[in-house]
């Protein structure tokens, strides 16, 4: 399968997928700044404790009666809530309600979009993550913010993950590690614009608001963006996907005579006859060999890959100066890396790439227990890097697990692996919070270095077609096998 046709027929990523490129990014906006604006919604903040007898006292517990400093943000969830001393854990709570439902939306919309399409789970998505964000605004009681914070990590999970499937299975092989890359600048733009939209609005319901109500339009949408061609051929509706190509086609003026042929060809070569097996299930990832081993392999490394980003966040967090700057000088910091991903993907192995990110993130920790604690720049600049490496990381596995899973399954895939994305971010905060420095930074560190050992047992997928059954998958790595006895 040297020669991938869907990219014959559509091009490796003309006008519309550009046009398609766009719209994902734009409406994934209110997903990123879910992602990012904890900082902001439910910060650290400084009080007066007013109790009788305690005489003014500077974040005093325990007290009844906190008066917040407002200098920096005029309301959080923490100050309208009284999220201090004992009622501390529940701020923690809503904090983890997000990966908690990010967990459940990656399993529900994984199987939503390989069991009923790519475009129905996207739209829904989209439009779930800025409905819920909204709502969360009127909330009257601390419950019913932590309700709508886990709803919207379900949204959050399900935009993550199929946005990005969705650009990748309409790109051609050749543009897969540039719309990785482009899909994944999202998360960039909307952290560094999201402390300048905060230091404006600095009253939190004002400040979720502005970052999701105008995204309520998205259900327009389902009228904007195709299904998926490839998940189209993948369960049998043939006339549909024919369709589909010929109008991609069209737009992006290329020729459309042949595309039936070309659709009869892709399916006589990648489907099972069996009917059974045109539409996937999380149980079939563990039904075949390979895809067994890959299926043990992948979600461990994306826990690695979790919890090493937001670990290494947890020290970035810690330091001090004006937050809204600290904030956009962590965006800018991983601006160059969505760019690195792109030009390692085109140049390097996956493996090795992946693998290179790991490495670079475990000796940039492991460098921090010799550096003298005065040499506070060059112990930023460190931060800085290992926090590039596991990004890096982060997105490349996110293009290396969909090369990696045939089509039928490639979102339960990807939804399996996202679940245990969240819990490697659940367990970063507390390996970080253990109280001894060297030992939090020893644990990530080798966890780190676990997670590029255990890349080296999966396939290499630079340049290859993707698959679209299950047996072509068992059967195109039993070739590889052979290929390197010889």
């Amino acid at each position: 399968m040297s020669e991938d046709a869907i990219e014959k027929v559509i091009g490796r990523f003309g006008r519309y997928q550009t046009f398609v490129l766009i719209l994902l990014m734009v409406g994934r906006l209110p997903t990123e700044f879910e992602l990012s604006n904890v900082v902001f919604l439910l910060p650290n903040t400084d009080y007066t404790c007013l109790d009788d007898g305690v005489q003014n006292a500077t974040n005093y517990c325990p007290c009844e009666s906190p008066d917040f400093d407002t200098s920096t943000i005029l309301s959080s969830v923490t100050s309208e809530f009284g999220l201090v001393c004992k009622r501390k854990t529940l701020s923690s709570l809503a904090q983890s309600m997000l990966q908690v439902g990010i967990a459940v939306g990656s399993l529900f919309y994984g199987h939503i979009s390989d069991r009923y399409g790519r475009k129905r789970a996207v739209v829904l998505a989209l439009f779930c993550s800025s409905i819920f964000a909204t709502l969360s605004t009127f909330s009257t009681k601390l419950w019913m913010f932590i309700l709508f914070r886990f709803l919207s990590g379900t949204a959050v999970g399900g935009t993550m993950l199929c946005c990005f499937v969705m650009i990748i299975e309409l790109s051609g092989k050749s543009f897969r590690p540039y719309g990785m890359g482009l899909i994944e600048s999202a998360y960039v733009i909307a952290y560094f614009f999201l402390p300048i939209i905060a230091y404006y609005a600095r009253e939190w319901r004002d400040l979720q608001k502005i970052t999701s109500m105008p995204w309520l339009v998205v259900f327009v949408y389902y009228w904007l963006i195709p299904e998926s061609p490839r998940w189209l051929i993948t369960v049998g509706k043939k006339k549909e996907a024919v369709d589909v190509l010929t109008r991609i086609a069209k737009r992006n003026n290329r020729l459309t005579e042949n595309i039936e042929i070309i659709v009869d060809q892709i399916e006589e070569q990648s489907l099972s006859k069996d009917q059974e097996h045109r539409s996937g299930s999380y149980l079939d990832l563990f039904r075949t060999p390979r895809i067994r081993v890959y299926s043990i392999i992948t979600p461990f490394v994306w826990a690695i890959c979790a919890f090493t980003f937001f670990g290494i966040n947890q020290y970035i967090g810690r330091l001090g100066g004006n937050m809204y700057l600290n904030v956009a000088l962590s965006a800018i910091s991983l601006a160059p890396s969505p760019g690195l991903t792109v030009i390692a993907s085109l140049y390097l192995r996956r493996k090795v790439t992946v693998i290179t990110c790991f490495s670079i993130t475990a000796l940039s920790l492991l460098l921090f227990l010799i550096i003298p604690k005065s040499m506070e720049g060059v112990i930023l600049a460190f931060a800085l890097l290992g926090q590039i490496g596991a990004f890096s990381a982060f997105v490349l596995i996110y293009l290396y697990t969909t090369e990696i899973f045939p089509t039928v399954i490639r979102n339960s895939a990807m939804g399996m692996c996202s679940v245990f994305g969240r819990i490697g971010g659940i367990a970063a905060p507390f390996v970080v919070n253990i109280g001894i420095e060297w030992v939090s930074i020893l644990i990530i560190s080798v966890l780190a270095f676990s997670a590029a050992i255990s890349c080296w047992f999966l396939p290499e997928t630079k340049n290859i077609i993707l698959m679209n059954s299950i047996e072509q998958t068992e059967n195109a790595s039993n070739q590889n096998d052979r290929d390197c006895k010889k």
